[in-house]
């Protein structure tokens, strides 16, 4: 049986951080309503719903203003829901879905119109109901002008990065690249994503920190990898909330405020933060 996921704190805190105009969340999931949008069988969870709209009241009080919506594993390989609230709000958000390997070129075709900029694949290490490595479709999507967004699982990107290096998108990498952060700034893994970085044409996400360590919030050993890159790329950091974080039974649940005040401790510079939460994703989404 899928197990049900805790839901988000309801009661974000204001944040000190003061978002510019146009700032942009690049790493959000939706959910529901179930009697139509319902779980893939083989999805190991289920979630609570995450309408755009209740999103939408969290940016207000965060003060941000668009978002990147990031169709979730729970779906498998179904991105009925993205299609809907793409179609539904189509200034307000760009997306990023889960393929089948034998999807047309005309439906891709359909979901740039939509607003979909990049197709996610991930490690095998996370399971076979979502897309693994794939230099086949990453070929055909990148007609189109997506990117890869791929998150590795624990220390793997050392494997995979050659892998991801080989094919012809621009590459985005989650959560950190999901280093854990014990192993420090010194570790193979970081040294993978730096050389990747010097490529010019991967971005990393400063998102999901609670996907790096078992540290309660404000994960301070995240502290350090944060600086690392963001010194190394500046220009291809962004920025995302990973809201309503699901599959975080055990760990305690971040407040959204909090989690966009971190950015004041991992990009101390403010002119270089307002370039991560504004023109970055700008030039990598399209908005």
């Amino acid at each position: 049986m899928p197990k049900l996921t805790t839901a988000p704190d309801p009661h974000p805190n204001k944040p000190k951080l003061k978002a510019p105009p146009g700032a942009c969340d690049t790493h959000i999931h939706l959910f529901g309503p179930a009697a139509k949008y319902p779980f893939a069988p083989d999805s190991p969870y289920i979630a609570h719903d995450a309408l755009p709209e209740t999103f939408m009241a969290l940016q207000d009080t965060l003060g941000m203003s668009t978002a990147v919506i990031v169709s979730p594993g729970g779906y498998g390989r179904n991105y009925s829901l993205l299609a809907d609230v793409l179609t539904k709000y189509p200034k307000r958000f760009r997306g990023i879905a889960l393929l089948r390997d034998d999807t047309p070129s005309s439906e891709i075709g359909r979901l740039t119109t939509l607003g979909v900029r990049g197709m996610r694949m991930m490690s095998q290490k996370r399971g076979q109901h979502v897309p693994n490595y794939s230099r086949d479709i990453a070929a055909r999507v990148h007609e189109h002008g997506w990117h890869i967004q791929f998150y590795p699982h624990g220390t793997d990107i050392v494997e995979y990065a050659d892998r991801l290096m080989a094919l012809p998108n621009p590459i985005v990498l989650d959560h950190f690249a999901s280093i854990p952060a014990k192993g420090g700034v010194d570790q193979p893994a970081v040294k993978a994503v730096l050389k990747m970085l010097d490529s010019g044409r991967v971005w990393l996400k400063l998102s999901g920190p609670m996907r790096c360590t078992d540290e309660p919030p404000p994960y301070p050993s995240l502290t350090p990898l944060a600086h690392v890159f963001v010194k190394h790329a500046p220009e291809r950091m962004v920025w995302g909330s990973d809201w309503p974080h699901v599959n975080l039974e055990g760990m305690v649940m971040p407040n959204d405020g909090d989690l966009l005040d971190l950015l004041a401790a991992w990009v101390p510079v403010a002119a270089v933060r307002n370039r991560i939460l504004t023109q970055n994703p700008k030039a990598l989404y399209g908005f």
